[in-house]
C-alpha cells in the first residue's frame, strides 16, 4: 500500500492544498466553542461586558479608585482615560452615550493596544472590586456584617459613603494595602476567575450609573459573537467541500495512474507471467484493488492530516478551559485507543482472507458465464450453483464477521463519548458550584472533549479502512514488482532490408518454469519464405509450444530462433511481432463490429484490403448475409458467431496486416473440409512470399505443405514432404492413413 503513495507525487501541491484548508477548518472548528463560551459567560452572566477595565467611569468613581492605588499606578490610569466635561468639543455626541455627563464629568478610555489594556487591567481590578464592595457594604450594611466587623467597624457608627471614602484616604498606605488584601483575597481563594468577575459586575453597575442602555450592550455583544460563529461555520463548510473535491482529485487520480501502470504491466506479460495470475485475479486486482486503495488515499486526505490537527489543537483549547478537567479526557482517550487497538488486531487478517475470497467469487462467476452452455449441456446448472453458493456464502461469512466486528465498536464509542459527557457536567457542575469555573467554560470543555473524541473516530474509521487496503495495496505491488521474463534488449537490432521472412530454430530446447522435464528439445529447422512449414503429431506433443517461441510469448531454455539471421532476442517484441501475423488455436474477436475486428491488425486498412481479406478467408458470403453487413456487431468475445465463423474472422484479420510471416495454429480446425480446401487454395496465393507456419491436426491441410515436420514428445520425429513422411515416417503414416481413409481422400 505505502510503495503505491509514490503516485501521489503529481498531486502534492493538491495534498498541500488540502492540509493547508484542513488547518484552516479545524481552527475555524476549534474556534466555535470558545464563541459560545464567551456567549454564555460574556453575553449572558456579564451582560456583555468583555473587560473588567471600564471604557467609561465617573470622576467621583475613578477618585475612589485612587485610593487604593499607588501613585504611579494612578499616573498610567491618568494617561489612559480622556476627561470629558462640558467643556470638551465632542460633549454632545457622549452626552447621548452617557446621560450622567449632565451632572458630573466622565472618564472615556482611550484607544489603547491589548497589551496596554492588560496592564491597565492588573491595575484596576483590585481598587475596583474594593470600591465596588464599599459601596455594596455602605448601601446595605446590615448585609455586610463580616466585613465591617474584619474592619472594626460598628454597624450603627458607619459613616455616608462621602465621609467614609475621605477617612479613608487620609490612612496611611499600609492599612490600604491591608484593606485592598483582606477584601480581594477572598475572591482569589476561590478561583482565580473569580475577581475578574467579580469586577465585571462592579463595572456593570458603574455603566448603570452612567445611564448607559445596558440591555443594547448585552444584545449588541451577544449577536456580533453569534454573526462571527455563523461566518466561521460557513467558512469551516467551505473549507470541507474544497477538502473534499481536493481528495476526490487526489485519490481519483492517482486510482487512474496506478490502473494504467498495471494495464501496462500485465500488457507486457508473457504468457509465464500469466500463467501466475488467474484472469479474475487480475482483474480483481484491477478494479476492486484498486478502489480499495482510493478509498484509503481519499480518506487519509480528508481525515489523517485533519484528525490529528484536530486532536491536538482540542486538548490545547480544553486545558486552556480547565487543566484540572484533563484526567477525563485521558482516560476516555485510552479507553477509545485500546479498543481500536483489540478490533484491529482481530480485523486485520480477514481483510487478506476477503481479497482472496473475491478473487474466487470472481473466477467462479467467470467460469460459470463463459461456460454456460457446456454447463446446460450436461445439466449442471444445480451443481454449479451450490458452486456460486459455497463461493458467495464463505465470503459473506467472512465480511459479516467484520463488519460486525466494527458494528460492535460503535456502540462501545458512544458508550465512552456519553459517559465522557457526563463526567465533564458532574465535575464541571461542582467547579462552577465552587465558583471556580463559569458556565460557559464548562460547557466549551465538553465540546472540546468531543473534538477530541471525533478525532480519534476519524482515525478508527482509517483503521477499518487502512488494513483493507493494505492488503489491496500488497496485491497490486504484487503485479506491479514482478519483473517479466521476456524483456527488449538495451541495444536492439534492426532486421535487414529487404526482409525475407526466414525462420530458423537452432538446437531449441524448452521447458516451462518450475517443469523438471523440457516440452522440447534439440529442435532444428529453417522455414523459407514461399513456402509453408506444417506441425503435425499427437495431442500434448509441443505443436503449438514451437510455434509460440516465434513471436516470443515464451522464451526458449536455450538454443536460439533466428529470422533472415537475427537472433529474435535481439530485436524488440513490437520489430518482430510486427513482421507476424499470428492467428491463435483459440480464436478471439473483440466487442466491436467485424470492421473494428478486421482494422485491429491494421487501422489504415483500405476497404478493398478488408474486403479482400474476407474473401480469402471464406467468410464474405456470411457477413453479406448480416443486415449491416461489416458493420455488424460482434457482442464480446464473439459469442454471436459460430466457431467457424471466428476462425474466418481471426484469419481474414492476420491476412488484413499481410505480414511477411504467418503463423496459423490449429486455425482450420472448426471449418468444414470444402472451406478448408477453399481457403488454402485463396490463401496459398495471397502469401505466395510469405513463410507460413501452421500447426494442424488434419493431414489434408497441410499435405502440399513445402516442409512436414512431426513433432513426438518435444523432439522431431520426421521431417519432410506428405510424399516423404509417408514413405519414412511410422507416426505420420499411422495419422495420415487414419485420416485419409476417414475422408475418402488420397
Amino acid at each position: 500500500m505505502f510503495r503505491l503513495l509514490k503516485y501521489s507525487k503529481p498531486y502534492l501541491l493538491l495534498i498541500l492544498a488540502s492540509i493547508g484548508l484542513l488547518y484552516a477548518q479545524a481552527n475555524l472548528e476549534l474556534a466555535l466553542p470558545d464563541y459560545l463560551s464567551d456567549i454564555v459567560d460574556t453575553g449572558i452572566q456579564q451582560g456583555g461586558i468583555e473587560n473588567p477595565v471600564p471604557i467609561a467611569i465617573r470622576k467621583s468613581e475613578l477618585e475612589r479608585f485612587f485610593i487604593f492605588m499607588a501613585p504611579e499606578n494612578q499616573t498610567i490610569v491618568n494617561d489612559s482615560y480622556t476627561l470629558i466635561d462640558e467643556n470638551s468639543t465632542d460633549y454632545d455626541s457622549y452626552a447621548e452615550i452617557y446621560p450622567v455627563l449632565a451632572n458630573e464629568s466622565v472618564y472615556v478610555l482611550n484607544d489603547i493596544k491589548k497589551t496596554k489594556l492588560n496592564e491597565l487591567e492588573d491595575i484596576i481590578v483590585k481598587p475596583l472590586v474594593v470600591v465596588f464592595t464599599f459601596e455594596q457594604a455602605l448601601a446595605n450594611p446590615e448585609n455586610a456584617t463580616e466585613i465591617w466587623e474584619q474592619l472594626g467597624y460598628n454597624i450603627s457608627t458607619i459613616p455616608p459613603a462621602p465621609v467614609f471614602f475621605d477617612m479613608l484616604s487620609m490612612l496611611p498606605l499600609a492599612n490600604i494595602t491591608f484593606i485592598v488584601e483582606s477584601i480581594t483575597q477572598s475572591f482569589t481563594e476561590i478561583g482565580e476567575t473569580m475577581l475578574a468577575q467579580f469586577a465585571v459586575i462592579g463595572v456593570r453597575f458603574e455603566y448603570e450609573m452612567l445611564g448607559m442602555n445596558i440591555d443594547k450592550l448585552q444584545n449588541m455583544y451577544i449577536l456580533k459573537s453569534g454573526g462571527l460563529m455563523l461566518l466561521m461555520t460557513l467558512l469551516a463548510v467551505i473549507c470541507t467541500i474544497a477538502v473534499s473535491y481536493l481528495a476526490s482529485r487526489t485519490s481519483a487520480g492517482m486510482a487512474r495512474d496506478i490502473r494504467s501502470k498495471l494495464f501496462k504491466k500485465v500488457e507486457s506479460f508473457s504468457s509465464v507471467e500469466f500463467d501466475s495470475f488467474s484472469t479474475a485475479s487480475l482483474i480483481t486486482r484491477s478494479t476492486n484493488d484498486i478502489t480499495q486503495v482510493q478509498m484509503a488515499m481519499y480518506m487519509i486526505v480528508r481525515m489523517v492530516f485533519y484528525a490529528p490537527i484536530l486532536g491536538i489543537g482540542g486538548i490545547v483549547r480544553a486545558l486552556q478551559k480547565s487543566r484540572s478537567m484533563w484526567w477525563l479526557i485521558g482516560v476516555a482517550v485510552f479507553a477509545l485507543v485500546g479498543l481500536i487497538m483489540i478490533v484491529f488486531v482481530v480485523a486485520l487478517p480477514k481483510f487478506k482472507i476477503i481479497q482472496k475470497l473475491t478473487d474466487r467469487l470472481n473466477l467462479v462467476a467467470r467460469e460459470n458465464l463463459t461456460g454456460m452452455l457446456v454447463i446446460r449441456a450436461f445439466n449442471m446448472e444445480k451443481h454449479e450453483e451450490k458452486r456460486f453458493d459455497k463461493a458467495n456464502i464463505d465470503l459473506t461469512a467472512v465480511s459479516l464477521f467484520v463488519i460486525r466486528v466494527m458494528v460492535i465498536m460503535m456502540p462501545f464509542m458512544m458508550l465512552i463519548m456519553n459517559g465522557l459527557s457526563i463526567s465533564i457536567i458532574w465535575v464541571g457542575a461542582h467547579r462552577v458550584a465552587d465558583g471556580a469555573m463559569q458556565v460557559g467554560d464548562m460547557m466549551a470543555f465538553l465540546q472540546y472533549s468531543m473534538q477530541i473524541v471525533f478525532a480519534f473516530l476519524m482515525l478508527t474509521m482509517m483503521f477499518i479502512i487502512l488494513p483493507r487496503a493494505v492488503v489491496a495495496g500488497n496485491r497490486i505491488n504484487e503485479v506491479l514488482q514482478i519483473e517479466p521474463v521476456i524483456n527488449d534488449p538495451e541495444e536492439p537490432k534492426k532486421f535487414a532490408e529487404p526482409f525475407k521472412g526466414s525462420v530458423e530454430f537452432r538446437n531449441v530446447t524448452f521447458n516451462y518454469p518450475g517443469a523438471k522435464k523440457n516440452v522440447l528439445q534439440d529442435i532444428n529447422f529453417t522455414a523459407e519464405p514461399g513456402q509453408t512449414t506444417a506441425f503435425i503429431g499427437a495431442t500434448g506433443s509441443g505443436k503449438s509450444t514451437v510455434i509460440n517461441l516465434v513471436p516470443r510469448f515464451y522464451e526458449v531454455t536455450s538454443g536460439s530462433i533466428l529470422i533472415d539471421g537475427v537472433d529474435i532476442r535481439e530485436v524488440t517484441q513490437y520489430d518482430l511481432r510486427e513482421v507476424i501475423g499470428y492467428v491463435p488455436q483459440k480464436s478471439f474477436l473483440f466487442s466491436g463490429t467485424i470492421e473494428s475486428n478486421l482494422r485491429f491488425a491494421d487501422e489504415d486498412a483500405s476497404e478493398e484490403a478488408l474486403q479482400s481479406s474476407l474473401d480469402i478467408a471464406q467468410a464474405t458470403e456470411f457477413v453479406s448475409s448480416k443486415e449491416d453487413g461489416i458493420e455488424s456487431e460482434i457482442a464480446q468475445a464473439g459469442m454471436n458467431v459460430s466457431g467457424g465463423q471466428k476462425q474466418r474472422l481471426s484469419i481474414a484479420r492476420a491476412l488484413v496486416k499481410k505480414p511477411p510471416i504467418y503463423i496459423f495454429d490449429d486455425s482450420f480446425s472448426q471449418l468444414d473440409f470444402k472451406t478448408d480446401a477453399a481457403l488454402r487454395k485463396a490463401l496459398k496465393k495471397q502469401t505466395g512470399d510469405s513463410t507460413l507456419l501452421i500447426v494442424t491436426q488434419r493431414v489434408s491441410t497441410i499435405k502440399n505443405a513445402e516442409q512436414i515436420i512431426v513433432i513426438d514428445d518435444g523432439k522431431i520425429a520426421g521431417k519432410g514432404t506428405h510424399e516423404e513422411l509417408l514413405e519414412t515416417n511410422d507416426i505420420y503414416r499411422e495419422i495420415a492413413t487414419s485420416q485419409l481413409e476417414l475422408e475418402d481422400l488420397s
